[in-house]
Formats: structure tokens, sequence, C-alpha cells
């Protein structure tokens, strides 16, 4: 299990996504431990290492699953129930199931010397802020130049474990009818009713998160698994029967299906440039018995896929930097570098005037990230109105949006670990005028 949850952690240190360097333990008796392991590993990995490294003579000679393994059991030493000389005794049994016996005497030693003096060591390390809250300092210092007073609640967020937020499909469940569902199955769940006017009344959050297939009604197309903040987009993008929308990022699928809950009569085109994602939109709309037309394509490229109608409603949730959604996806913090946040917004500002070049006169597109950089974010809408003359910013009522929403005349900013328990969310309407 530990060497499992090591190996894990080192391919993430390579530059691979947690999801997929998990896929491989799918099968395995012990995946919900290996996966928890690796997870809490990953979202403490630049706390932990900092400590390790300080016990090491030469840390960058240690061999990668060698040195994945000491972090990662010191995170169970430091972060679990689990007895320290349990864990030091099974990092020495996991260092041979890696093959690196010849690693057991420094394993061991190590772990022992972090067992006696962790306390000190962190209090050496917790003095710099992005040690103490493993976070990348890069990330640390936007995080303060954009939010100075909100800063630090921002990275304690990025270190907690997410709820379990669901979305139900009022067609087929009430809030009520549902709530009674999880309390027969024995679950506990509550509405989160904090969402503002503007949300649908449709979120509601499990207190202790389970496998979707234990959920009731799941296979039934009763509820999906969307956080309450995600749950926005529809609402604001206020599709009509009628009318012809795209959803031009759609994988996996979640909000598609909302806006399709919520206006079964719409046109809706879901595109996405990656297949195999896109199959996933298809896997989620057919379980909740909903269709659209599906298209593997690069928004960017009409051609492609557009037969020259516009669009009424459009909603562009672009590729993003994710730091809004550090909490679910801990490993960003190991995988993004700085120079990626520019890269994104280029690409994000490409995306959004290709697809405001397909919104109908009068028609309404929703700007949609999970990132909580403000370049990403209000920097792309500036360069895009700047280019734009015949766009304008529309937005809802203060009051009809989420408590502690960061909102302007332009844009909604959702701050992950605010008062209404969502993950990090910027969102900004668009339309067009007729002129």
């Amino acid at each position: 299990m530990l060497a499992d949850a090591a190996r894990a952690v080192a391919a993430v240190r390579s530059g691979q996504s947690a999801d997929a360097a998990l896929i491989m333990f799918e099968s395995s008796a012990q995946r919900s431990a290996v996966r928890a392991i690796a997870l809490g590993t990953v979202r403490w990995y630049l706390r932990l290492r900092p400590a390790i490294d300080s016990l090491l003579a030469r840390p960058d000679t240690v061999d990668r699953d060698v040195h994945a393994l000491l972090v990662t059991a010191a995170h169970q030493i430091e972060y679990s129930r689990t007895p320290p000389q349990k864990t030091v005794h099974a990092a020495v049994d996991a260092v041979r199931v890696l093959r690196h016996a010849h690693a057991s005497g420094l394993v061991n030693a190590v772990l022992r010397k972090f067992v006696a003096g962790r306390e000190t060591l962190f209090a050496q390390t917790d003095r710099d802020t992005a040690c103490r809250t493993a976070h990348p300092a890069w990330l640390v210092d936007a995080l303060t130049a954009a939010w100075p007073r909100q800063v630090e609640g921002l990275l304690e967020a990025g270190n907690v474990h997410p709820p379990l937020t669901l979305r139900l499909n009022p067609r087929l469940r009430s809030p009520e009818q549902y709530l009674a569902d999880l309390a027969a199955a024995g679950l506990a769940g509550r509405l989160l009713d904090n969402l503002g006017a503007l949300a649908d009344a449709t979120a509601v959050m499990i207190e202790r998160p389970v496998p979707v297939a234990a959920l009731p009604g799941f296979r039934e197309g009763w509820v999906s698994v969307q956080d309450a903040g995600a749950q926005l987009a529809a609402p604001l993008l206020d599709a009509a029967a009628g009318m012809r929308v795209l959803d031009a990022c759609a994988a996996p699928g979640g909000k598609a299906a909302h806006i399709l809950e919520r206006t079964p009569d719409v046109e809706l085109w879901a595109l996405d440039i990656d297949p195999a994602r896109l199959q996933r939109v298809g896997s989620t709309l057919g379980r909740l018995g909903l269709e659209a037309h599906l298209a593997a394509a690069d928004v960017r490229e009409p051609a492609t896929y557009w037969d020259g109608r516009p669009f009424e409603r459009i909603l562009v949730d672009v590729p993003c930097s994710g730091t809004g959604v550090i909490r679910r996806h801990p490993d960003i913090k190991l995988l993004r570098r700085a120079e990626d946040v520019a890269s994104f917004a280029a690409r994000q500002l490409e995306i959004l005037r290709a697809a405001f070049g397909l919104l109908a006169p009068g028609g309404r597109l929703v700007y949609s990230t999970c990132s909580v950089l403000p370049e990403e974010n209000a920097g792309v809408l500036e360069r895009f109105y700047a280019q734009a003359p015949e766009a304008r910013a529309a937005r809802p009522s203060a009051d009809g949006l989420p408590v502690g929403a960061v909102v302007t005349s332009r844009d909604v900013q959702l701050l992950p670990g605010g008062p209404a328990l969502t993950d990090g969310f910027y969102y900004a309407c668009v339309e067009k005028t007729t002129a």
C-alpha cells in the first residue's frame, strides 16, 4: 500500500496528473487507501519535502521512488493516526517492494530522525509561508498580490478535503424527497441554501463522502456530482426553450447536462477538442437520458464544425490553471508553473474571441474559469472588450449571487473556502449588441 502510494507520488513529481498516476491501482483491493495516502502526500508535499531533504546529505542523488517513499511515509507519520513506528517499519518493507532493498537502511535512519525531530524541523521550515501552507512560492506571491486580505483563507482552503456536492435534477426528485432518500440509505446530507436567488436550489452536500454508486438514484439520473459553484453556470446562461446553445469546452459534461435539465427544449451543441474527453460528455448525458449534438472540435476553428447559424447562448468554460479547485486536485500545486498562467490567458482570449464570433446579436455568452488569478479572468475580459466594441458586460444583481461572492460591474468571483462552501470559480456575462 505504501509502496503503491509512493509510486503514484513519484509519477506526479515526474509530471503526470494524480488521476493518471492512480489509474494503475484501480484494480487494487486497497485502491481507496492508496488514493487517500497518495493525494494526502501530494497535498502536503511542499511542506514535507523540505523537512525530509534537510535529513539527507545529498537529496538530489536519492532514487526518485525512494525519495517519494520517504515523503509519503513522512505524510503518514505527520497526518495519519497510524503509530509512527509502524509507518517506519512499513516503509522499510515498502522499499524492498520498490526493488531498492539497498536503500532500506537509509529509509529507516531518515524516518527515525524525522519521527524524533519533526517538531524542530517544521518549526524551521514553517517560517516560510510557502512551506507552511504547502503551496508553490510563485502561487503564494500571486495570491498575495491579487487577494491580500483573503490570501490566508485561500491557502488554507487549498489544503482541506473537499466536500461531496450533488446537483439534483428537480424534474425527477425534489430536495425534500432526496434528503429523505439519503436518510433512508443511512447517509446525511443538507441542502446548500446560501447560494443566492440565482441558483436553482438543487445543491446538496453529503456530510460524509461516499462512492457515487452508493448514492441513491445516481444510476437513474436523480443526481450528478458537481460543485455548488459550478452550478451557477447554467442559471447565468439563462437559456430559454427553442434557443440554439453552444457549450464550447464541454468535457466532462456537467454544465451541459445542467443546461438541458433546466431547459430540455434547447438545441445544444457540445464541443470539446479532446475526443476521449468528449466521450465522457456522451456518457454523462446518456446516464441522465439527455441528448445533444456532440462534436470533437476546436472552437477556434469554426469551419470544422459550424453550419453558419449563430447561437443565442454560448458557454465558454475555458481551460485554466485550476487554482480555484486545488482542494480537489492537489497535484496542481506540483504541476503548475508561474509561466503557465500567461500561456493559459493567451489561449483563453483566443477561445473567447472565436466563440463570440458565433454569438447571435442580442445573445449572451458566459465566460467561466475555475481560477482565482486575475490574469486568466478580468485580465482576459479587459483585453477582449478592447478588441470587441460590439460586446458589453452584463451581470445579475449581487443579491442573487452566493454569499461571499466578489462582484463587480463586469464579473463575479467565487473564492474557495468562502461562506458558500464552493470551489473557486469566475464568471463574466457578455452580450452582443444588436447595432
